[in-house]
Parts: structure tokens; sequence; C-alpha cells
């Protein structure tokens, strides 16, 4: 459909009278709605369903495999496999893929059928249904399309995709048939890791090994596994699909280059946590059903912060499973919107002037006991244990703090990051008042008092009995801590969360390594608590600078974050540098979980994804200056010339006098910054390098596309409603609370 004023305000009209889609629920033989807890994870098969379906010595069997990371037995790969079949089959399954994560950022899947010809006689087929274990455990999809960095040349076709059995394998069930999806990493030839999946795996081992010994050390002498958990809260904006269909950057690029923000946006502060408009919080239950089958433990859903913005929220998980949920749960966002008559855009920054999307990831750590290693217990060992792992945590943001950040950074989030709706940039951790009183304390060595409420010497050690509820929230802080866990605020609502929680993984593996050969030379002079104390102490003072409890967007912030030193990384390009400094990253390589090859090919990915995103912004933007704004402009001044031409009334004449300098003013804005933009972006696709070009874009480009933006956004306002051919602010963002 070719935008126009009556298109626009037929999509209006079309959003707001759109009926509510009736939800199919799970049901018994009488109809009635079944709790979720009766069908949650039934279109998944995991270790739950093989303990049912496998034979005692199979089930075993894998469970070593599991344990060991061994490669699993070929009769148990078939006894799986045949057991998958008929699970997948009795569902009316008809395909099964290998679902992996390419570094695209998002997911790839290959379909297969079941079916296979059995030669009955020389005149006979028959078609069956056949898996086998090699098809259940590894697959070879095309690896020459998928980028790869430079880690294999684009003839190398080879690549490899094996099973994960530790994340359960799912249905995804459409109209018109259904698809087992069987989760797996992606590798090269010689093994180098082509997805985002390895890497997050490598990382949780790593933490596990190194905090293992570090916990030996300091007296938990039996403990066998430590777990990385994770619970990620999605952000995102749902618009009437019809607004979409007359927004090109919004189906090319998942963001509006252009928009006059509306009167009202979010300033009466009516949205957050508002009354969820009908259609929306259909569509919620909706996705939530379909979730709830998945096995994903969705458990929050609420109005954010900016018209038509929402945010949905899960249990904890282990962190790989976590990982696997999210991209799961973006992608049912997405399908279900869709059928609701919305588009889900996850985009970081969709519109100006309203707030953009986030993904925080609550990340923590657990003992193979269930205890959590973040949060105080009711011992003095617990509590010891306790600020032990607070330290470790704040030695790996303190040290890495660069490559965190880097680990976050995307044209996305460039929009995001410190503009009073996000954390900054600049990486540092929030503590909350009380623990910041602890560390300080015990930074001066002195005795830790205070109310039952607080701090209480127990008199053992000096080690605090803290209270559970003992830290404030700071929306401005990029990690903070929030109790029982640390809250990673800055990560884009976009991004695959494998990425930014491998690099904090490492970081944290590589600080128990460190604290662990400190910790062994201490207990060489001291007791075991005490010397367990005296790392706590020491490390409190080499980690104060990472510390920050005030207002993360004042510019006084981003005074004193430069004199403690810390990165100041603003933009994609400065972040990406980072990658290049090989002591910054050699913690990835010492803990196993990135070599020094697939961190070179990163970056050439990240390089390269920078530029073909914001080139495709730049093409868009110029359609759009070109297409639709310049020829409104055009009929306004012909409209208005033409009224004026006729004018009799000398008292009106100087008003349309002045009216048609304005938007001579406007036009010729309009068309003198889309000449030098267009100049600009044509220089720039003339730069091979991509190293260069990108910087030419961060320095030179962009810059312009704000300018060209300030003077088609004049134009917007200036422009009769009726000849405006693009869907409005106000009409994409509040139509749903008129729905």
């Amino acid at each position: 459909m070719k935008p126009s004023a009556n298109a626009r305000h037929s999509a209006f009209t079309s959003a707001i009278d759109t009926k509510a889609q009736n939800i199919v629920q799970m049901t018994d033989q009488f109809g009635k709605e079944i709790p979720v807890s009766e069908y949650f994870g039934c279109q998944t098969f995991g270790l739950a369903q093989m303990r049912e379906k496998l034979t005692k010595d199979a089930y075993n069997s894998l469970l070593k495999t599991l344990d060991a990371g061994k490669k699993l037995p070929k009769e148990t790969a078939e006894a799986i496999a045949s057991a998958v079949k008929e699970w997948s089959v009795s569902k009316g399954v008809t395909h099964f893929s290998h679902w992996f994560q390419p570094m695209t950022g998002s997911t790839a899947e290959k379909h297969d059928a079941f079916i296979s010809i059995q030669h009955a006689n020389h005149s006979e087929l028959r078609v069956i249904e056949r898996f086998t274990g090699s098809q259940l455990i590894q697959g070879e999809p095309d690896a020459s399309s998928f980028p790869s960095g430079g880690m294999r040349s684009t003839f190398e076709a080879r690549g490899y995709t094996a099973w994960d059995p530790s994340s359960p394998l799912f249905i995804i069930e459409e109209t018109n048939g259904k698809t087992l999806c069987i989760p797996t990493v992606f590798f090269g030839y010689h093994g180098q890791a082509l997805d985002n999946k390895i890497p997050l795996m490598r990382s949780v081992e790593s933490v596990s090994n190194s905090a293992c010994d570090f916990l030996k050390l300091i007296g938990d002498v039996d403990v066998k596994k430590v777990q990385t958990t994770l619970g990620v809260e999605q952000e995102y904006f749902l618009i009437d699909k019809n607004f979409v269909a007359l927004r090109p950057d919004l189906m090319m690029t998942g963001r509006t280059l252009l928009g006059s923000p509306a009167a009202r946006g979010q300033q009466l502060e009516d949205h957050y946590f508002g009354a969820i408009p009908s259609r929306v919080k259909h569509f919620m239950q909706d996705a939530e059903f379909e979730l709830y089958k998945l096995g994903v433990p969705v458990k929050t859903r609420h109005n954010e912060v900016a018209p038509s913005q929402f945010e949905l929220a899960p249990i904890f998980e282990d962190m790989n499973i976590a990982s696997d949920h999210n991209l799961l749960t973006m992608d049912v966002l997405k399908r279900i919107a869709l059928k609701h008559g919305m588009v889900c855009l996850l985009h970081e920054k969709p519109f100006a002037g309203v707030n953009g999307s986030g993904k925080h990831n609550n990340w923590s750590m657990s003992n193979d006991k269930g205890e959590n290693l973040l949060e105080p217990g009711n011992t003095p060992h617990q509590n010891l244990r306790f600020l032990a792992c607070l330290a470790v945590t704040l030695k790996a943001v303190h040290s890495n703090a660069a490559v965190l950040r880097a680990a976050i950074a995307s044209p996305g989030n460039d929009h995001r990051l410190g503009a009073n709706e996000a954390p900054p940039a600049i990486i540092s951790v929030f503590l909350g008042s009380l623990l910041e009183d602890i560390l300080n304390t015990i930074e001066k060595g002195n005795t830790l008092k205070g109310t039952d409420q607080q701090i209480i010497d127990l008199g053992v050690n000096k080690i605090p009995n803290v209270s559970k509820d003992y830290t404030d929230r700071n929306r401005t802080s990029p990690f903070a801590f929030t109790g029982n866990k640390f809250e990673f605020r800055a990560v884009g609502s976009t991004q695959n969360v494998a990425v930014p929680m491998s690099i904090l993984n490492a970081a944290v593996s590589a600080s128990f390594k460190e604290c662990t050969n400190r910790l062994k030379e201490l207990l060489k002079k001291k007791k075991r608590d005490e010397a367990v104390m005296e790392l706590i102490k020491q490390i409190v003072k080499e980690t104060k600078n990472i510390r920050f409890s005030g207002n993360g967007y004042s510019d006084e912030w981003k005074t004193e974050a430069k004199k403690r030193g810390l990165p100041i990384l603003n933009t994609t390009p400065d972040a990406l540098e980072v990658f290049k400094d090989k002591k910054a990253v050699q913690f990835l390589v010492d803990t196993n979980v990135l070599t020094s090859e697939e961190i070179a090919s990163r970056y050439h990915i990240a390089v390269e994804r920078y530029v073909k995103t914001l080139e495709i912004e730049h093409l868009s933007l110029i359609e759009l200056a070109q297409s639709y704004v310049i020829p409104a402009l055009e009929k306004q001044i012909l409209n208005v010339g033409t009224v004026h031409g006729l004018m009799v009334s000398k008292s009106t004449a100087k008003s349309h006098e002045n009216r048609m300098n304005t938007l001579d003013q406007v036009f010729g804005k309009v068309l003198s910054e889309l000449e030098k933009f267009e100049t600009l972006v044509e220089k720039s696709q003339k730069i091979h390098d991509e190293e260069k070009r990108m910087w030419d874009i961060v320095e030179t480009v962009q810059p312009a596309t704000f300018k060209l933006r300030v003077a088609c956004d004049e134009a917007e306002k200036i422009v009769a409603d009726e000849l405006w051919p693009l869907p409005k602010y106000r009409e994409i963002l509040l139509a749903n609370t008129l729905a």
C-alpha cells in the first residue's frame, strides 16, 4: 500500500476498531480450563521426559555423558532418538530441525521430514517415520552464508551442529504444522565456535571449575559444581501492523528514522504499571500460553514507561536454558503479535523522545546444594562466603569493565545508553547504602555492629550477619546488586544474552582464579577465616573506583568516572576497539571461553554488522526524505501559494507571506541537509576498509542523519495533516490505549 494521508487515517481507524482475539486455552474433557502446572512444558522433551521414556541404563548413560562432557554412546543415542520420534509423531510433528545460534544475533534452522522410504519388494515402496541417533546428535548445515569473521573462507561451506542434551527439545506449533526443534551448537571443521552458544557453555563450565576451587579453600570442601543462573527481563513495543506497513523505516530497520514527538508521550507517567490495554492483554495471555507449553517459566507482565511499551520476565533458570528460552521468547512474541494484528518491535530505540527497550540480565551463582552464593545466610560461614563471592564479582567487573561494555555494544544500544532512560555507557557497580557501609567498614578494619535489621556482630571473626532486604534500586546503574543477584541493566533488547553473559562469566571465572591464588598465599600466614577477610579487605580497596551509588545520568558522574580511570566508551566503534587489545581480552583466552582467533572473528563480525546496519538506515532515510517528505512539502507549498495568490484581504496577506517564508525555509533546510547527507553516504560507500568505514560513519555520517531528521521532523509539524503520508507518533503509540 502506498502511504498517503487517507491510508494513514484508515490504518488508525482499523487499529482502534480491532477486536481482541479469543485465546484458545488447555481444557479438560468437560471444557474446563486446566491450570498451567498441568500443561507446562507439554511441548518439550527434556531430562524428565527421557527418564520416563528411556530404560534405566540408557538414562544413566545420558546422565554420565552430561556430567563428564563425553561423547554419547551410539546405543544410547539410538534409544533417545527412538523415544523422541515416538513422542513427536504422537503429537503430530512431521519435521525436525537442528536449532542453532549463528553469529547473526538470532537463530537458524533447516527442516527435515521424519519420513523415509522403505523398499518392501520390487514394485512397492513404503513410507515410514524414521529418526536415528546420528540425526539427533549431529547435523551439517551449509555454513558458507553465516558470518565467521574470517575463521573460514566462503567456499569452505562445511559447518556442523551438535545436540546440546542439557537444553530440552521443543515443538514449535503453527497453524499448518509442527516442527521438533533440537537445541544445538554450531562449529567449524576445525572446531571453531561459529555460534554464541558454545562460548556460553564454555563460560558456564569455567565458572563452575574456578568457583569450586575457591570455595573449597574457604571451607566448602564438598562442593562439586557451581551453577550460574539467569533471569532475563524482556522489554518490547507492540504496534498495529497497519502502521508498520505504511512506514518503510519500520519495515527495513525496526525503528522510525523520522517522526516528530507527539504532544503527549510519557510525560504524565500514566502508562508505567498502568492497566494493560485489552487488546494487548489478550496478546500477552496468548504469548504466555505458548511459552508455558514450551517450558518457559514466564512470571511477570506489565506496561513499561513509554506508550505501547511492555515487559515480560521469567523465573530464574540455569543460564544455558535461560539463554535459549529468551531467544524462544523473542520469537514467540513476534509470531503471536502478528496473529493479533500487531508487530512486536524489539529494537532498542524504535521511537525518539520516549524510552527505548533493554533486557535486564539478572545474574547469580548457586552451589550444588541450591544455596545462592550471592545471598547472605544464617551462619558466619555463609556470610563470609557471601562477602567473598561479592568481592570476587567486584574484582571481575573492575578488571574487565571495558570488555563488558564492548559485550553490549550495538548501533541500537548507542541510541539508548546514557539517554536518561538506561544506564550510562560507563560500567559501574551499585551496591546500596548498607553494603557500601559494610565494605567501607571492612576496608577500615573496624568491627561490624548494627541493628537486628542491618548488621549484627556475631563475635566470630568479625563476620556480619546481613539482612536479606538491604538494597535500594538504582535504575541509572549498569550493574546493580539487588538483594541476591546482580542486574546487568545495560544489555540491549535485541541482543542474544549469550554474548554478554559469556563475557561476564569469563570475567568472574578469571577473578575466582586470581583470588584462589592470592588466598593460597594468605593461608600460609593466617588462619582460614582471617585470610579470607584479609583477601576481601584487599579487593574492597582495589575495586573502590568501580562502585558508584549516585546518579549515573549526571555530567558530574562522567567527570568523576574519568578521574577514577574508568573506561568511557560512548559509541559502538569506541567499545569494539577493546577487542583488539590483547591484554584486555586475555582473560577470555585464559578461561577457555574464546580463542584468540574467535575473539578476532567476533570483532570483525561486529564491525561488519555495524556498517551494514547503519547503511540500511542511511539508505532508508534518503528514500523517506526524497519520496515522502519532499513531495508532501511541495504539495503544501503549492496549496499555500495558490491561496496566497487568491488573497484579497490585506489584513491576512502578511500572515500568509510569513507562512510561505516558513515553508520555504524548512523546504530549503530539508533539501540542503539531504544533499549533504547523500554526499557523505556516497563517500562512505566508497571506503572499502570496513574499520575505516565504521569510523567514518560514526564521526561523519551519523551526525548528518540527526540534522536531516530534525529538518524532516520540522516539516511534519507544518505540513497539513491531510498531506502527510507517514503514520505519526501520536497514532502509532497511542492507538492501543484506544482499542
